[in-house]
């Protein structure tokens, strides 16, 4: 599996000098170290080898080049020698010696010896050359010291590991880098070959030369730096990571809020409904109102659901919608259509939640319909500590585009399929027993027959659907063959599949282990990727203990909460998915689940059977929790049932897998010979030994016990039969190795930047390049699987993914380490995160095959504590890469409490600490299983297997052993953990080594202990080689406790270090020793808690004792005792700091043991110095100190980061000299309180520079020239440029000054302009100044938001593209696409910097010039402004002990009061100037120019716009919120004027208080819920702190706004003119100004600021004024050097609602701002009125002229001839109730009807808005009105009556009265695009058109649910608002007043029951008329023949007889 290169000499050199040699095969190069001046021949001897992952070609080469070595130049190449390794490849092993070559292909004189091994890789186990694979890796030979070298993956093409520069790096880097600081090997750095390497350890300065010659002279920027930690992989290896969090996080319950919000349903198929819409999430189901006859009703309304559940049991919660139609109370209503996803899809949504999207509906019952309508909603889920960011809701007036806002997650098509989802279930084996033994043992006694106490089923969970298998009566391993079939959309929004076995009891039906399979592990959406598909695999269910209770305490572990602690079952199973195609006529179109046979699948299909071999063995166990020390202990190791004596009941199972793997019965029988008796005839087998024998523990100390494991370690191992599916678990391992190494890359990255290392960008390089190397490595890897029969689809796909995902990664990696810069880095270092998460998902491989390790801790044969390995982790390869990371490996493993014994505190005690050695392997490849181990020891083994080389030991003798001296450095901790009630703890530190203990001293009442301790561990004795201790010695455990006078002290965290060997043979000097302090991080459970500062060495004792060790220097400081400090060398070094400490006060102190906090005093301590503030004589009167200012000296450390923490205490001084402890505050950090002073120099040239550039800039640019060093920043009306620097920016053609006031013709010149260019809807006049109000602004600073943030997402994604393209496109075209991208945003950067943006011509920007705005700020306005901390810092005061939970949001319960003041820490002495400066009060030290502190009255008026997404207080989903404000003693309770049933108020109010700061200086504004009953609930409340705003350097008192104005509705609202708030400004901050020059200039400092001068009064006159240049010099007030800050704008903030009673979440939103004003300032003016609009009443008459081409409907009863009784129906939306018809247009023939009918709609409206004002009763129970707000929208409908049936409808359409296309001319033009909107139309909007005329169609929905015309309506509206409609009044339909004539029907237009006539003479006369006549005259005919022939004879008689 390698190539080993064994370098030994190069000879007949030329002349003297430095050689180094490079080895290099298959493009990865290794350097030998240099050897320095020899001669004639050079000794390397250094071994190389390189592992092979696909078998060596003959004709690849290796390649060997010898160079003279230069420290300064670049190497020069002496010679190459390079060789096909063909006779290597065929015979296996070379010895060569020959000639070099030089440059031009010559043979010179010098040559080489070398030897070439080459372990082949046909991955079969084949010859096994004994010499080499037990010496290969892991026992070096003892005459080759660099073997060790070798071992390290060459993951680099870097110099051999021993390079000077890594050794230099190491050093530099001290071994601190990961979080963990554990299995980094600080070895190598002065190996054995030191003394002939170089002399000196570079530095790390001179790092970069070196790495320049490394790298072949690279400029710095391309350096990087390999792991410092290429050793982790450890020299000797032996030893793995321990894990240090403890505590299992999941199956915790926690709270969440599940929010959603219905706001509308569109496209609803069905004629003419009532919808409702419910919404369910798990079990609770909410509905809507509902509307009635509509197919888009509108609702907005908020649902809440609150669960307190685990968290995987929250995201498998289904959230569903659905539509269904007539619902009442006695019928439950038809569903129309619904949507389901799961909760933990809406989770991982950015921001966890879908804002605004619409849900399609689909029938589950009727699966070939197609879509069934949409649903707009809101979904959003918090967990604790979520905060949702929801977009700001302005009137939505975007045009809804569904189809681009579907309710899906990204990447999921809008258009899914349904699909079959086919869950095979085979059989399972391996089943617990589930019944109690009673009845068996009964039955067996009469009837003799032994039963299987278990009836297992299998129940399958998918999308809220549930399916299960028939039960199989009592059988441990039950045979299903069954399939359950899902019916979902594809893809589903489910991710898991939860797969249940469950035993069938009528008693209690339980869950025996329970599977998920999760969705997006099995499949791959790529258009690379396949459908999900599993199997058929084997997965291995874990739970609770095998062994039978009726009440089991674990029960949940069976349920899949929690992580399993035992082995239940495996189940075989397979999953597959089938796309339907809906247009099949045969398909069933249901969705039920349906349960069918399957075909059972062949015994072979899961892999071939296979006898694996797992050896363990016990090297220490000690750490044993006092509770189990009395009784003996052993430990059990299992593997699924193996090695289960107790409760495995694995007989059966064993004897079945021999059947399957059948390999000829003699075998057979006599393996299952050898597994009930002990004997065994054959000298290979052996019976499987699975527990150690039991031993009783000997005490460490008061805790903890420990096993006497001393030379005597006891072995397990046992043999097992699985499936050999090994390749998964492989490509898993090489996966997890690749992410543990770039993890623990990142966190060194990490922690460079935390400590401020130099170059953090080198190490990110070198992370980058290991892991591009790594992935390469895996895609050569994992490709060369040979294709047995037992690879599932799943397999071969996966694979394919994997290979895909690695070698993009791999690419990815590869271009990003070019892209690393210092600027870049954190950017970088974030999207090396996500290659981590990638690698991590990639790694879990979702079909099973060996399970998991349990080793148990058993006393008195009860389980008591268990440790869970996983089996990949200890599987071991031939190929390095392969082998699971802890293979052959000592390992650290803390045993922990069951299931939920092991939450909380319980589980935070480790119940055992065990060093174990874990190997598993096919049992075929046993060969070195021991290999790992340390060495030194004997083998022990059963009596039968002693002289059998390969036979298992039972336990292993060590003849070697070491013994050392431990030094632990104890210095201090900080931000521990509060164990005590007063808030603080009295911490003692307990370091555990082996099986020693001991404790620091108790320091009392701190958190931030400083313990200056030494520990010494005297015969510490270590089993084992020298040099494997020397680089992997075994870790230390250091606990920190709580000392309690009573009862046992508390456990307050734990960490791990592992310390710095020294040997007895080596120098105790620089560069390891003395070892420097480092921090490790505390854990407790899985959060932190805090750091401890330490240092540990570990010395060897050599054969002359302990004299040789270096000196302890004896205790320095005698009031110690016999504590020892820590030594010189390690201590830091201290230099003298002064601390400045500034009392300011102390706010809402909480009462001490139910006293009051009277004469409260703060102490400050740093270090053991400190200093008192004066007494506070009376905290109610006043709570602030008289004496501002004190301060104190004290030695700190230079190096900042070792700086202690500083620690606030406030105390209450009783009567008789009592002090009780009000809380406390550790300041853990002082860096932010550091002041250093400004170096001189360099400050002034800087500012010179950057003043002369931007002079020169505008100099070019600008007509005006200025005095040098004067900046111009000119104004404009629009877009302010914000910084300076953009402002000088303005290319050199724009002029540098402009003027601001333009002239009048000008505006009318761009008013005609606008009105030429723009469409016609831009014919709209500038609004009228009387008509704006402050709600104008408020609306136009919204969209200003909008907009803004819209930006910045468009920003964010452009950036985001461009990595993508940057990565994707490698180093190929990087250049020009980043040009690409680039350009636009810099066009548009250009725009915004030349005011006005290029699109001013359109709509919205008009008006926006026009109306002047605010600042929304979205979130607190602390948060904008660094909570106005400018100079004064408000610190909490804890109190208590902090609760058990994880998370610390208890902390708020902890607070009991808060300090202001602040601090500046600096070195002694200052540098004069800054004390000589003019003014400099000595008494206030570095805080000059502080205001005073004295009680001062201020006028606060609170400003409340609104509140947002409230949540519900009442039952029916609504609340009725008013507002609270408390201030001090002001209560103001306005609950008159609830809303009634709102949950998005709109208050719009002020309320002005009087307060006294410092008394009154917190005030609440609250939201509380109305009740008629009862006492009001409170929904949410924020809090403002006053008074840091009040006193803050933003000048947060009142916002200035951005344009002065003196009436009207931006009027200027402080009492104090922008003139005087600028001298005031300038005065306080000793600034040179405001000059005003001509022109419109005025001068502050050494900027120059431009602006118009002239202000209109309410007449409309002009008048000179300075405020607008006052006012532009307030707008870049952060401008101005020294002193400038950002100051407060007119804003209006956006507050979270926070509830007491469910913490963390939040309960809505509120807007407000507060102005503050002093009292001994001249009075403001009055409140501006921000009270809500009043909806303006308008009319809306419509006219229904004609109707044209309606279809028709009825056919004639007597002639069968088409014709529809036409009608046209109106409504508004939301007052359906108020409905008009229309007279009947009868028995139209051809769809035309003639109406002339008008409709009145009178209604409310909000022009802001958009919306219609609707106030009404929700029902008649209801107490008050509520009122609704509803989009404009006009529906029409055509409808056909009918006198005894329901009339039908026909069609309708709907337009929204602010745009509707603009109706046809005639009927001619008039298409169906006008109603759906396909082609651009132009849009009108009845409010600024009036009226309007013209043909619109109706439309319908054929069967096919296509949209058809069903008619044209010819109608008018017109709008009139209510002054004018009363002065010209209209009738309805055609009354007076202006009636409308009567229409021109034809007359076929009656009822024909009440006509009959007219009815006969018009179905007779029309249709028969021509047919009549013909009729009546061939009658008359015929009559007059007849009458001819009747009276003919009777003439010719008369005539002939002549009468």
């Amino acid at each position: 599996m390698a190539l080993v290169v064994h370098l030994k000499t190069v000879t007949d050199l030329r002349g003297k000098g430095d050689r180094i040699a490079k080895v290099a095969f298959r493009g990865l190069s290794f350097y030998t170290r240099v050897i320095e001046n020899c001669e004639d021949e050079a000794p390397f001897d250094e071994t190389f080898r390189w592992p092979v992952a696909s078998s060596i070609d003959v004709n690849e080469m290796l390649e060997v080049q010898v160079f003279n070595y230069s420290k300064v130049f670049s190497n020069r190449l002496i010679g190459t020698f390079q060789m096909v390794l063909q006779k290597v490849v065929e015979e296996g092993q070379l010895e060569v010696t020959d000639t070099l070559i030089d440059d031009n292909n010559a043979s010179i004189r010098t040559s080489i010896s070398l030897e070439i091994r080459y372990q082949a890789m046909d991955g079969t186990v084949g010859a096994w050359n004994d010499n080499e694979f037990l010496e290969s890796p892991n026992a070096p030979s003892e005459g080759d010291p660099h073997e060790m070298d070798v071992l390290l993956p060459p993951q680099r093409q870097s110099p051999s590991k021993t390079s000077a520069a890594e050794r230099a790096l190491r050093r530099a880097g001290k071994g601190v880098f990961s979080a963990m600081k554990l299995g980094k090997a600080r070895g190598q750095k002065d190996d054995h070959h030191r003394k002939q390497d170089e002399p000196a350890v570079l530095e790390a300065e001179d790092l970069d030369r070196k790495a320049m010659r490394l790298g072949g002279g690279l400029d710095p920027d391309t350096i990087s730096l390999a792991s410092v930690t290429a050793v982790t992989t450890n020299v000797s290896n032996k030893r793995s990571k321990p894990d240090i969090k403890m505590e299992p996080s999941a199956g915790r319950p926690m709270d969440y809020q599940v929010s959603v919000t219905v706001i509308e349903a569109r496209q609803l198929v069905g004629l003419n409904m009532d919808p409702v819409v419910c919404v369910e999430v798990g079990d609770e189901k909410k509905y809507t109102s509902m509307k009635e006859s509509t197919n888009c009703p509108y609702y907005n309304e908020y649902f809440v659901f609150d669960f307190h559940v685990p968290p995987d049991v929250m995201f498998d919660k289904i959230v569903k919608i659905s539509v269904i139609h007539s619902k009442n109370l006695l019928r439950s209503g038809t569903l129309v259509g619904s949507f389901k996803m799961d909760v933990g899809t809406v989770y991982t949504q950015p921001e966890h939640q879908f804002y605004h999207k619409w849900a399609l509906l689909s029938d589950p019952e009727d699966i070939t319909a197609g879509l069934k309508g949409y649903v707009k909603v809101d979904i959003a889920v918090v967990g604790k500590g979520d905060n949702i960011k929801t977009p700001h809701k302005a009137n939505e007036t975007d045009e809804d585009d569904i189809e681009g806002n579907l309710l899906l997650p990204d990447g999921v098509p809008p258009e899914r399929q349904w699909a079959r989802f086919y869950i095979k279930i085979y059989r399972a084996e391996g089943l617990p027993r589930m019944n109690t033994s009673i009845m068996a043992n009964v039955k067996k006694a009469l009837i003799g027959e032994n039963k299987d106490l278990v009836d297992p089923y299998v129940q399958v969970l998918f999308a809220g659907q549930k399916g299960k298998t028939s039960v199989q009566k009592s059988s441990y391993e039950p045979t299903w063959n069954e399939q359950i079939v899902f019916t979902e959309m594809f893809p589903p929004l489910c991710k898991r599949i939860k797969v249940q076995i469950r035993d069938s009891d009528k008693v209690n039906d339980v869950a025996i282990g329970t599977h998920f399979i999760d969705l997006r592990k099995i499949s791959n959406e790529g258009d690379k990727g396949f459908l999900p598909t599993f199997g058929p695999a084997w997965v291995n269910m874990y739970g609770s203990t095998r062994n039978y209770t009726l009440m089991d305490e674990h029960q949940d572990l069976n349920e899949g909460l929690g992580e399993g602690v035992s082995f239940r079952a495996r189940l075989l199973l397979s999953l597959a998915v089938e796309i339907l195609d809906t247009s099949n006529p045969e398909l069933t179109s249901s969705t039920e689940v349906q349960v069918e046979m399957a075909t059972a699948v062949a015994d072979n299909c899961t892999g071939k059977m296979d006898e694996f071999f797992l050896f363990g063995s016990f090297l220490e166990a000690t750490m044993i929790d006092r509770k189990n020390g009395d009784k003996p202990i052993n430990f059990e190791v299992t593997i699924g049932n193996y090695g289960n004596e107790i409760d495995g009941m694995s007989r059966p199972m064993i004897k079945k897998k021999k059947d399957s793997g059948g390999d000829g019965n003699e075998e057979e029988s006599q393996l299952l010979e050898n597994e009930s008796d002990e004997e065994s005839t054959d000298d290979g087998e052996f019976v499987s030994i699975s527990s150690s024998p039991p031993l009783r523990p000997l005490i460490t100390d008061r805790n903890y016990f420990h096993l006497p494991y001393f030379e005597k370690k006891p072995c397990i191992y046992i043999k097992s039969w699985w499936q050999d599916q090994r390749r998964r678990l492989y490509n898993s391992n090489i996966m997890d190795k690749i992410a543990d190494k770039l993890e623990e890359g990142l966190n060194d990255v990490h922690e460079m930047m935390k400590t401020e290392k130099p170059h953090p960008e080198r190490r990110l390089r070198g992370v980058l390049e290991e892991l591009s190397s790594a992935c390469l490595r895996f895609v050569t890897l994992s490709n060369k699987d040979q294709n047995h029969s037992s690879r599932t689809r799943l397999d071969r796909e996966r694979l394919k993914s994997c290979m895909r995902e690695l070698e993009t990664m791999g690419q990815q990696a590869k271009t990003m380490r070019s892209q690393v810069k210092k600027t870049t880095i954190r950017d970088k270092l974030k999207q090396a995160q996500n290659f981590l998460q990638k690698l991590r998902f990639l790694a879990d491989e979702p079909q099973h095959s060996i399970p998991d390790v349990f080793i148990w801790m058993m006393s008195n044969n009860k389980r008591i504590a268990y440790a869970r390995i996983p089996s990949k982790d200890i599987l071991y390869s031939i190929v390095d890469e392969e082998t699971g990371k802890d293979c052959a490996k000592v390992k650290t493993v803390f045993l922990r409490l069951p299931g939920k014994r092991g939450f909380g505190p319980a589980g935070w005690t480790v119940q055992a600490k065990m060093e174990i050695y874990l190997w598993l392997g096919l049992n075929k490849q046993r060969k070195d299983f021991l290999s790992g181990l340390p060495c030194g020891f004997e083998e022990k083994k059963l009596p039968k297997g002693q002289n059998i080389p390969s036979f298992p030991p039972i336990s292993l003798l060590y003849n070697m052993k070491q013994v050392f001296q431990l030094r632990v450095h104890m210095y201090q901790a900080r931000s521990l953990f509060a164990a005590d009630s007063s808030g603080l703890s009295d911490p003692f530190a307990r370091v555990f080594f082996i099986t020693q203990s001991q404790c620091t001293e108790v320091l009392q009442e701190t958190l931030c202990p400083t313990w200056d301790q030494l520990l010494v561990f005297d015969n510490v004795e270590l089993y084992g080689e020298v040099h494997e201790m020397r680089d992997d010695p075994p870790i230390i455990v250091i606990e920190i406790y709580d000392q309690d006078t009573v009862g046992k002290a508390d456990f307050m965290g734990r960490t791990f270090a592992k310390p710095v060997v020294k040997m007895s043979d080596e120098e105790y000097c620089p560069p390891r020793f003395p070892p420097q302090l480092e921090y490790y991080q505390i854990y407790r459970g899985n959060s932190t808690a805090g750091d401890l500062l330490a240092a540990f060495e570990l010395l060897q004792i050599g054969p002359a004792g302990k004299s040789e060790l270096p000196p302890i220097d004896g205790p320095t400081d005698m009031d110690r005792g016999p504590i020892l400090p820590v030594p010189l060398g390690i201590r830091p070094v201290l230099s003298k700091y002064r601390v400045e400490i500034l009392f300011w006060g102390l706010r809402d102190l909480k009462r001490v043991n139910l006293a009051q906090v009277d004469r409260p005093r703060v102490d400050i301590e740093c270090a053991g110095r400190g200093v008192q503030s004066s007494l506070i004589q009376n905290y109610k009167k006043n709570p602030n100190f008289s004496t501002l200012v004190k301060w104190f000296e004290v030695d700190l450390p230079e190096n900042e980061l070792l700086h202690p923490p500083l620690n606030i205490r406030v105390v209450d001084c009783r009567a008789f000299g009592r002090y009780t402890l009000v809380g406390s505050h550790a300041v853990n950090s002082l860096r932010k309180f550091i002041y250093r002073p400004p170096d001189k120099k360099a400050q002034h040239w800087s500012t010179a520079a950057k003043l002369m550039s931007a002079y020169a800039a505008l100099a070019n640019g600008g007509p005006i020239s200025h005095p040098t060093g004067e900046i111009v920043v000119n104004m404009e009306p629009e877009a302010p440029i914000k910084k300076m620097e953009t402002m000088v920016k303005l290319e050199a053609n724009s002029d540098a000054v402009v003027k601001v006031d333009v002239s009048e013709e000008e505006k009318e010149k761009k008013k005609k302009k606008k009105k030429k260019g723009g469409a016609e809807e831009e014919e709209d006049d500038e609004p009228d100044e009387s008509m704006l109000d402050w709600w104008s602004k408020y609306f136009a600073s919204i969209e200003t938001m909008k907009e803004l943030l819209r930006q910045q997402e468009a920003a964010a994604a452009e950036a985001e593209e461009k990595d993508e393209m940057d990565m994707s496109e490698g180093s190929k075209g990087q250049g020009k696409t980043k040009e690409k991208v680039k350009a636009p945003k810099e066009d548009k950067k250009k725009k915004q910097q030349q005011g006005q943006p290029p699109t001013s011509e359109g709509p919205e920007k008009k008006n926006k010039q026009k109306i002047d705005e605010l600042k929304v700020f979205p979130k607190e306005l602390e948060t904008e402004f660094d909570y106005f901390e400018d100079w004064l810092h408000t610190f909490n005061l804890f109190r208590g002990k902090i609760g058990d939970d994880d998370d610390h949001a208890a902390d708020e319960d902890r607070i009991v009061g808060r300090f202001k003041g602040s601090m500046c820490v600096y070195k002694v002495p200052l540098p004069d100037d800054i004390t000589k400066e003019a003014g400099y009060d000595p008494n206030f030290g570095m805080f000059q120019g502080i205001p005073s502190n004295d009680p001062i009255n201020v006028l606060v008026r609170v400003y409340v716009v609104r509140a947002t997404d409230l949540h519900p207080a009442d039952i029916n989903g609504k609340a009725d919120p008013y507002v609270v404000i408390k201030l001090g003693k002001t209560d103001i309770k306005d609950k008159e004027n609830y809303i009634s049933k709102q949950l998005n108020p709109i208050f719009g109010k002020s309320f002005d208080i009087e307060a006294t700061f410092p008394m009154e200086s917190m005030l609440t504004v609250a939201i509380y819920d109305w009740d008629l009953v009862g006492s009001d609930d409170l929904i949410g409340e924020t809090k403002i702190d006053l008074e840091n705003r009040y006193y803050s350097k933003h000048r947060a008192t009142c916002g200035i706004t951005q344009n002065y104005s003196i009436h009207g509705y931006n009027m200027w609202r402080d009492p104090q003119k922008p003139t005087q708030i600028l001298s005031k400004l300038c005065k306080e901050g000793k600034l040179d100004g405001p000059h005003y020059g001509p022109g419109g200039r005025v001068k502050v400092t050494n900027r120059v600021f431009t602006g118009p001068t002239e202000v209109e009064d309410e007449n409309g006159q002009k008048k000179q004024t300075d405020e607008h240049l006052a006012l532009t010099v307030l707008h870049h007030w952060e401008e101005i050097p020294r002193v400038g800050c950002k100051l407060v704008p007119e804003h209006v903030e956006t507050r979270p609602l926070l509830n007491p009673d469910k913490p963390g979440i939040e309960q809505g939103r509120l807007e407000l701002w507060v102005d503050m004003f002093p009292m001994d300032m001249p009075a403001p003016g009055p409140a501006i009125d921000i009270s809500p609009r009043k909806p303006k009443k308008y009319e809306l008459r419509v006219i229904v002229w004609n109707t044209d081409e309606v279809v028709l409907e009825d056919d004639d009863y007597f002639t069968g001839e088409k014709s529809s009784d036409i009608f046209v129906r109106g409504w508004l939306k939301g007052q359906q109730e108020d409905k008009q018809d229309t007279d009947v247009h009868y028995h139209s023939l051809t769809g035309e009807g003639n109406f002339n009918w008008r409709y009145i709609f009178p209604f409310d409206y909000l022009a802001a808005e958009e919306k219609i004002v609707i106030s009404k009763k929700e029902s008649m129970f209801s107490w008050d009105e509520t009122e609704y707000k509803i989009p404009a929208r006009l529906t029409l409908q055509v409808w056909d009556a009918d006198h005894f049936s329901a009339d039908d409808f026909l069609g309708g359409i709907e337009l929204d009265l602010n745009r509707f296309p603009r109706g046809a001319k005639t009927a001619k033009q008039c298409s169906m695009e006008l109603g759906t909107g396909e082609i651009e139309v132009p849009m009108v909007s009845i409010f600024k058109q009036k009226r309007v005329k013209g043909w619109w169609p109706f439309l319908a929905r054929d069967e096919n649910d296509e949209m058809e015309m069903t008619g044209k309506v010819e109608a008018e509206l017109h709008l009139l608002t209510a002054e004018e409609a009363e002065k010209s009044p209209a009738g309805l339909a055609r009354n007076e007043p202006d009636p409308l004539e009567k229409p021109n029907r034809p007359d076929t237009s009656f009822i024909w029951f009440l006509n009959p006539l007219k009815s006969i003479r018009y179905l007779i006369c029309t249709r028969y008329k021509w047919l009549i006549i013909k009729i009546v005259l061939a009658l008359l005919l015929i009559i007059m023949v007849a009458l001819f022939l009747y009276s003919m004879p009777g003439y010719m008689v008369k005539k002939l007889l002549g009468a």
